[in-house]
């Protein structure tokens, strides 16, 4: 895989996205009330055509889209990343019928998506699910159980939900569903969070699903949550460096202009070094994101682990990189309506939602081992053959 370097095209597009979420996202981002879906936001996201590129761009393309509006407005970026993560599998996986209903109003705005994966007691454990789908006549199911966590819900117009079709049968035995926000027993409530945000718990009473609402295949959804969250952790990396960035950008400009001890805060030592540590960490995380939704969109084999290898660089960089730009603004950053408050409360979350960095880890291990596994049978094949 070579080395990974901005087109100029694509830094003119990027420059292009940062000034749009500047000047028409963020006020109606501003606007909008706390912890709900911002429906105007969402359209406005669809009519910038930004959300039909969910569906035409690949890996790269996510990416640069997500990191450059997080640079300027958060609210934008994680509108966009939810009607992705939660309309990508029925793009990749839904039947003609499926994709017809839902793809263009996700594109334009109209519908809220929705990727109900996680549980109370199954959090990161995808292969843990307990939402149980049970047989309902020739071909159908009730889904009874409950989701949280869940970002959009309770106001989504439909979810993409796992339950357990198979009891016992681990990662083999989950089933992706298509659920419309009507469908009867479906109900929900919001969550109040330390960064607010629309997220949710739903409560499935028996709700009925037939093989129409099926995605991929019946005992199947494990591939289509892994697929998903393969394309989209990277992404959920470049996220994290857009905030990052924002909080260097902060901190270089604060640091030149304040004065301290008979000169600027940038003439300190200690001060100098820790802004070259934070523009380090930050352009390290953004090679590595890049090079992972490379690798994605070449289809490389090391996708899952170059995927996780990217979350949890950059997730952890943005944490350190924005507590260390707090500490060098002093109190003012602690005020609310300051952008380091605000991002200060938005980097917490990624280190923890689609998969939390001790799962990352788990995820490299274990993809190391297997490739060591691998390279042993080889050279133990090719040994036997030289006989």
């Amino acid at each position: 895989m070579s080395a990974f370097s901005l087109e100029p095209t694509q830094a003119a597009w990027c420059a292009e996205l940062r000034a749009l979420a500047a000047d028409r996202l963020r006020p109606l981002a501003e606007t909008g009330e706390p912890g709900r879906v911002n429906r105007p936001l969402v359209a406005e996201l669809g009519r910038l055509g930004l959300l039909s590129r969910l569906f035409t761009s690949g890996a790269v393309d996510l990416c640069l889209m997500r990191e450059s509006l997080a640079y300027a407005c958060t609210e934008a970026e994680t509108a966009l990343a939810l009607q992705g993560l939660g309309a990508h599998p029925v793009h990749a996986h839904g039947t003609p019928a499926q994709r017809e209903r839902w793809l263009p109003r996700v594109a334009d705005g109209r519908a809220v998506a929705a990727f109900a994966l996680s549980e109370p007691g199954a959090g990161s454990d995808a292969a843990a699910l307990a939402l149980a789908a049970e047989r309902d006549g020739a071909g159908g199911w009730r889904l009874t159980g409950e989701k949280c966590w869940i970002s959009n819900a309770p106001e989504a117009d439909f979810y993409t939900v796992f339950a357990r079709t198979t009891p016992g049968a681990g990662a083999r035995g989950v089933t992706a569903f298509l659920v419309s926000a009507d469908r009867p027993g479906l109900t929900g409530s919001a969550l109040d969070m330390l960064s607010p945000h629309p997220i949710g718990a739903l409560r499935f009473d028996a709700v009925p699903v037939t093989a129409d609402d099926v995605l991929g295949e019946p005992d199947r959804g494990f591939r289509v949550a892994m697929g998903t969250l393969n394309l989209f952790r990277p992404s959920v990396g470049a996220f994290a460096v857009g905030m990052a960035q924002a909080a260097l950008d902060a901190t270089l400009s604060h640091t030149s202009q304040r004065d301290a001890f008979g000169g600027k805060l940038m003439d300190l030592q200690t001060v100098a070094h820790q802004v070259a540590e934070m523009a380090l960490r930050t352009e390290a995380a953004r090679l590595m994101v890049h090079a992972a939704a490379t690798a994605y969109d070449d289809a490389a084999p090391d996708v899952p682990k170059r995927a996780a290898m990217a979350k949890l660089l950059a997730t952890e960089t943005a944490q350190y990189v924005v507590d260390a730009a707090v500490q060098l603004h002093g109190a003012r950053a602690l005020r609310r309506g300051h952008l380091l408050e605000h991002l200060y409360r938005e980097v917490r979350a990624p280190r923890i939602y689609e998969g939390a960095s001790e799962v990352q880890r788990g995820i490299i291990a274990r993809e190391l081992y297997t490739e060591q596994a691998e390279r042993a049978e080889r050279a133990g094949r090719a040994d036997l053959e030289a006989r």
